[in-house]
């Protein structure tokens, strides 16, 4: 397996990538980037030791847990704010009709 550390296209790919990044920090990092860099890592790739289906797999199958965990998080936050204003109605509610 080729080691993307080894690797200066896909080093020199990911520092390209990542210095267009720049300002909206790793935590921005989206599914284009991801497939930015593994379509580089797919390019630059020894064919006489192509990286192994499995490695492929995982680190496909770990992007796709972390956009969901995103995706989880982002509703959460979203049904947070929702509470928080139902909370803030049914006080001001109950403060209007003297409870």
């Amino acid at each position: 397996m080729v080691a993307i550390s080894n690797n200066p296209a896909i080093s020199n790919a990911a520092s390209s990538t990542l210095g267009q990044t720049q300002g909206r920090g790793m935590d921005a990092l989206g599914q284009g980037d991801f497939l930015k860099l593994l379509t580089v890592q797919m390019q630059q790739q020894d064919p006489f030791e192509p990286v192994d289906n499995k490695d492929m797999l995982a680190q496909m199958a770990q992007f796709s847990a972390l956009a969901g965990s995103a995706e989880t998080n982002e509703m959460l936050e979203r049904i947070a704010d929702k509470l928080d204003q139902l909370i803030v109605t049914t006080e001001s509610a109950q403060s209007a009709s003297g409870l």
